[in-house]
């Protein structure tokens, strides 16, 4: 099986990674930082602000399963592509919307679609998302990695990405896993 990756930053990692492991096709789903300029950032370093890092999910996926168009469809459903800087009540850059490629490929395929969605008015606002290549990864804390799953009950996850996974499972059944 070939795999490819692709890092997506839509505002906290919990809950963008607890969608993508229930797609199918998506091989691994990790919790990371991305794209700034700290070598090796800590949560609590990132959550300052002052590191340039976004909080984001490197997903390794079959394109005989899935397209990077269709793992990106989902990605625009689950967040708000057009709020600068700000998730729901998460604000601070590590919550911007990012597309982060590593193939000169994946920048078209995400290009082309902010381009038809910015054309058609999809969302009513300017798109923010920033498309760039991927730089300076670094993986989050293992407590970080799963935590929907393993805290399906704490407050946040209730709140608000227990409500994401329920909005990708109608929106996309066909692409749900078993």
């Amino acid at each position: 099986m070939t795999t490819e990756t692709i890092t997506l930053g839509g505002g906290c990692f919990w809950c963008t990674e607890a969608v993508y492991v229930k797609v199918r096709g998506v091989t691994d789903v990790e919790s990371g930082y991305s794209n700034g300029h700290l070598e090796r950032p800590s949560y609590e370093q990132v959550c300052s602000g002052t590191t340039g890092h976004n909080e984001v999910v490197k997903l390794s996926y079959d394109p005989a399963q899935i397209t990077l168009t269709e793992i990106l469809e989902i990605f625009f459903v689950i967040h708000d592509p057009t709020t600068l800087n700000r998730q729901g009540n998460d604000s601070g850059t590590q919550y911007r919307s990012g597309i982060y490629y590593s193939t000169p490929e994946q920048k078209d395929v995400a290009d082309d679609m902010i381009r038809q969605m910015s054309q058609d008015k999809l969302f009513g606002r300017p798109i923010v998302t920033e498309v760039l290549p991927l730089s300076n990864y670094w993986p989050a804390e293992d407590y970080h990695q799963d935590f929907f799953e393993k805290n399906p009950y704490q407050g946040y996850c209730m709140a608000v990405a227990a409500p994401k996974v329920e909005k990708f499972r109608k929106t996309f059944a066909s692409h749900v896993k078993g």
